[in-house]
Formats: structure tokens, C-alpha cells, sequence
């Protein structure tokens, strides 16, 4: 398999790990009293535990980006800017609207990323790409006010976190690239969760909001944290690394579609034709964006 084809596949299927993930904790939500807050801090250290333990029985190195200031104050800033807030932002979206809704929204930062992308290389964005950006705009009005610009069929919370997760996929794709390639994408990932999930514990006192889980309700954790962090996240960084946070981030267009399906099939959440239609535009969206450039200028 070479690098390419490496790449498309593990932002594909992680997409498809976060997708359903995503689902399993509006299921928590709906079942349990479960905070957002505590969610995702659990989430973070027991898979930022799982990948440094993975990555030491693998004998891979993790000390030597601690050996430069530089690279150590990189990590820390994708930890807190990239890879916690996106975590926090998408289970607050849940926790206020459902998964699918929460997953199209953050979808929505893969326009950010093409925007920052094109400014770093001093270009106008190609037809394609305005076309696929009216998309986006016309997905969030769709999913936000269901076609009537007199209300909003999203509250102003589910709308706000769903946004802020947009941003902050943006950071999370582009702030690694450099420090994957350095270091690899287990090392990154296991400190980033490590560090995050306990600054997010710090910040929150998570500890103080306990829930009271049966077996079933662990296990759906398990799932959330083993393939739905440690996994889905090591896969599309390493993706990020193989074919370039542009592309990485547009191929990882199954997690809306896999979001909807188990939402809709699963937890029998009702979905109304604006939604679908809006689910649909993102998806183009990141299809347009996902096609091979023309110009060596488009960054991949």
C-alpha cells in the first residue's frame, strides 16, 4: 500500500470512527446523567494513557520532542487549541442537538482549512471551491433556521458549539502537520490526549460530576474512547501526514454520512427533509473540495 492510497484510507475510516462515536454519546447523554465536560475528559486521558502505553511496548521514542523548546510549545499549543477544544466543542454540539447536527457543523471547518490554506499561498480560491463554500453557507442555514429565516431551528448553543468545533477542526488539521512528521502520529496524539484531557479536568473539576454508569453504559465508553479517540484520531493524523491536512480533512467526508445513518437507523432520531438536504450540501461540499487540483498552485 503506498502512502496515498495509506492516507485517503485512514481519513476515511476514521471518519467513520468519529461518525459513530459520535452517536454513542448522544446515546449517553440521552440515557445517563452525563456531562459533556466529563465525557470528554475521560475520553482524552484514557486514550492519551492507551496510545503512550501502545507506543512504549513499541519501543517508539517519546521523549525527543520535549528535547526542543520550540517543538515542545507546538505540541502544546495543537493539545489545548486543536485537539481539546475539538472534543469539548463537538460533545457540547451533541449534548445540545444530536450527533448528526454536531457532525455536519464541524464538517463546516474544512473550509476554514482551505481558506487558511489559500492565504498561506497568497491565492484566490478556484470556482470549484467558491461553489463549494456556497455549499457549506447554504448547509448552515439550512441545518440552523430549516429554511424559515424568521426562526431557528437550532438553539443558539447547538449552533455556537457546532461552530466553535468547525474552528477548531481547522487548528486540529493544520497545527500537527510538522510535529507528525517528526515524531509520528502515536507519540503526538498520546501526549495531546494526556495533556488535554487533564488540563480540561483541571479547568472543569470534572471529578466533582460522577455519573452513575451500568455495564452497558461502560462498555459504550470503551467504545468512545478505544476506536472513537485513540483509534479514529492516530488514523487521520497519520492521514494528515500521509496526504496533507487539506485533503485529509475533505476525505474524512464519511464521518456527516456515517453520523446520519446511525442516527437516523440506531437512536431513531428525527430528521426533517431540510436536514437531509443540508447533510447532502456538506457532503458535496467536501467532494468538490476532495477532487484531484488542476494547478500545482492548490495545496493538497
Amino acid at each position: 500500500m503506498n502512502k496515498r492510497t495509506r492516507g485517503i484510507l485512514f481519513a476515511l475510516l476514521g471518519g467513520t470512527l468519529w461518525g459513530y462515536s459520535g452517536t454513542v454519546g448522544q446515546y449517553l447523554f440521552s440515557q445517563y446523567e452525563i456531562s459533556s465536560e466529563w465525557l470528554t475528559t475521560v475520553r482524552m486521558i484514557c486514550a492519551g494513557i492507551l496510545l503512550l502505553g501502545f507506543a512504549f511496548a513499541r519501543r517508539i521514542p517519546l521523549s525527543p520532542v520535549w528535547r526542543d523548546r520550540r517543538e515542545a510549545g507546538r505540541l502544546l499549543l495543537f493539545t489545548v487549541a486543536g485537539l481539546m477544544m475539538v472534543q469539548l466543542t463537538y460533545m457540547k454540539a451533541i449534548y445540545y442537538s444530536n450527533s448528526a447536527t454536531a457532525t455536519a457543523l464541524q464538517f463546516l471547518g474544512q473550509t476554514l482549512v482551505l481558506a487558511v490554506t489559500c492565504l498561506s499561498v497568497r491565492r484566490l480560491p478556484t470556482g470549484r471551491e467558491w461553489t463549494a463554500v456556497l455549499l457549506a453557507v447554504g448547509g448552515v442555514f439550512l441545518l440552523s433556521t430549516g429554511g424559515n429565516i424568521h426562526s431557528l431551528a437550532l438553539s443558539p448553543q447547538a449552533l455556537l458549539w457546532g461552530l466553535g468545533a468547525a474552528v477548531s477542526v481547522m487548528l486540529y488539521t493544520l497545527l500537527p502537520r510538522k510535529l507528525i512528521r517528526s515524531y509520528g502520529s502515536i507519540p503526538i496524539t498520546g501526549f495531546g490526549m494526556l495533556i488535554g484531557g487533564t488540563v480540561l479536568c483541571m479547568l472543569t473539576r470534572s471529578w466533582s460530576a460522577l455519573p452513575v454508569l451500568d455495564l452497558k453504559g461502560w462498555i459504550y465508553l470503551g467504545v468512545i474512547v478505544f476506536f472513537g479517540t485513540a483509534v479514529a484520531f492516530t488514523l487521520y493524523l497519520q492521514s494528515v501526514s500521509d496526504v496533507g491536512g487539506v485533503t485529509a480533512s475533505l476525505l474524512a467526508c464519511s464521518e456527516p454520512l456515517a453520523a446520519a445513518i446511525i442516527t437516523t437507523v440506531w437512536l431513531k432520531t428525527e430528521l426533517v427533509l431540510t436536514d437531509y438536504t443540508a447533510f447532502g450540501m456538506i457532503i458535496l461540499m467536501s467532494v468538490l473540495l476532495a477532487l484531484p487540483a488542476k494547478s500545482k498552485n492548490v495545496p493538497q
